[in-house]
């Protein structure tokens, strides 16, 4: 049984890495966003649900964002309750596609901060000027940017790139290429 190629899509806040996940999916990928995993362990796991309650009083996503990116220990804390568990859910659902999907693209923003690279056949970096993305998500940009990898490094690390500043054709035209590129 030949397994898709697994492909990381990543980049900043704002970047348009939801718009290029649904470019991908348009295209024919089968697709995962490793945010929509987090909402769902969040409504739908007992024991993170718990975890939260306690720790947080509130399980509701935008007062727990409050804390955690105000406080680097929260943060931690929270990074290490999740993020093992939404890896194991990526490795699940790639695990479990069935034999016709040839690409399977998971958008994970914190892929290099994770050191989860290693576990892709290829990464897609979409970045974009901060101006752009200030204008897209106001001023969380700034205040969530700072711990993470600068988009240089991540373009530079990156099997492709593109500076999504542009039109949805433009990065629908720039999906078609990379998709042309590994099912090659």
């Amino acid at each position: 049984m030949a397994r898709p190629i697994a492909v990381a899509l990543t980049g900043g806040i704002g970047a348009g890495k939801s718009e290029a996940l649904r470019a991908f999916e348009r295209r024919g990928a089968a697709v995962l966003s490793s945010d929509e995993v987090v909402h769902r362990l969040i409504s739908e796991d007992a024991e993170v649900r718990s975890a939260l309650e306690k720790r947080f009083g509130t399980t509701d996503r935008a007062r727990i964002a409050a804390v955690v990116f105000s406080s680097s220990a929260d943060l931690d804390w929270l990074e290490r309750i999740l993020h093992p568990r939404v890896r194991r859910r990526v490795d699940e659902w790639l695990a479990g596609l069935a034999d016709f999907v040839d690409v399977a693209v998971v958008e994970i923003p914190l892929l290099y901060e994770t050191g989860g690279e290693g576990r892709f056949d290829a990464v897609v970096a979409v970045t974009a000027p901060e101006a752009v993305r200030v204008e897209r998500v106001g001023d969380r940009v700034r205040e969530r940017s700072s711990r993470l990898l600068p988009d240089e490094e991540k373009v530079r690390r990156a099997d492709f790139a593109y500076v999504n500043d542009g039109t949805l054709a433009d990065l629908d035209r720039f999906v078609a290429t990379v998709l042309d590129a590994l099912r090659r």
